[in-house]
């Protein structure tokens, strides 16, 4: 396992990728582990971010087992409580779609919304441990999916985006910077919307 991870880091830098397979819940950490990660060690690291695939074949399986399976939510919660710290942060990736639904997509919205509502529960739990727990809801932001849509839905979308544009990774990434911060320690609980006022809520 050593000598994997010393090739991951050699490989990626600071940060590298960690694929995890959450179609079937019973077998995500051993993808952790096979891949020489160790996700507890993994969290104690400021240097180090996990990046979870989805299966997107199989979208209802995936998106119900990663949204509604609370076990490495929980295990997070555990061990950051066992530290004593009196510090950590939980940040979940939910979508503009938990908030507006999507036509064709009832599995995809169903499973964000629902991390909503289990994120929501956990901050009540930890948040006397100086542990937080928000989510992010993206709207439409540029990535190889975007990239996928023709001219006419690029600009029907961006036409109910008052920003009239799509968002970027970055985006996403300074909201998660602010939610890990100590400078975030009273906000918990919450959906952060990045969508550039495509809700307003």
């Amino acid at each position: 396992m050593a000598t994997q991870r010393k090739i991951a880091e050699e490989a990626y830098g600071g940060t590298f990728p960690v694929l995890a397979n959450f179609s079937d819940g019973a077998v995500y950490a051993g993808n952790f582990y096979a891949q020489g990660v160790d996700y507890f060690e993994l969290l104690d690291s400021p240097d180090q971010n996990a990046i979870w695939g989805e299966d997107w074949s199989n979208g209802a399986s995936t998106y119900q087992c990663a949204s509604f399976n609370v076990d490495l939510m929980r295990a997070a919660a555990r061990h950051m409580m066992r530290s004593k710290s009196g510090f950590g942060r939980i940040i979940n990736i939910s979508s503009v779609s938990a908030i507006i639904g999507n036509p064709g997509q009832g599995n995809y919205a169903a499973s964000k919304a629902g991390m909503i509502g289990m994120t929501k529960s956990l901050a009540r739990e930890v948040a006397s441990r100086g542990i937080t727990a928000n989510c992010i809801a993206p709207g439409f932001i540029a990535t190889p999916m975007t990239d996928a849509l023709n001219e006419k839905q690029v600009a029907t979308i961006k036409e109910a985006i008052p920003a009239q544009t799509f968002g970027t990774p970055d985006d996403i990434a300074a909201a998660a910077v602010y939610l890990a911060s100590p400078e975030a320690r009273y906000v918990t609980g919450i959906t952060l919307h990045v969508n550039g006022g495509m809700v307003m809520i």
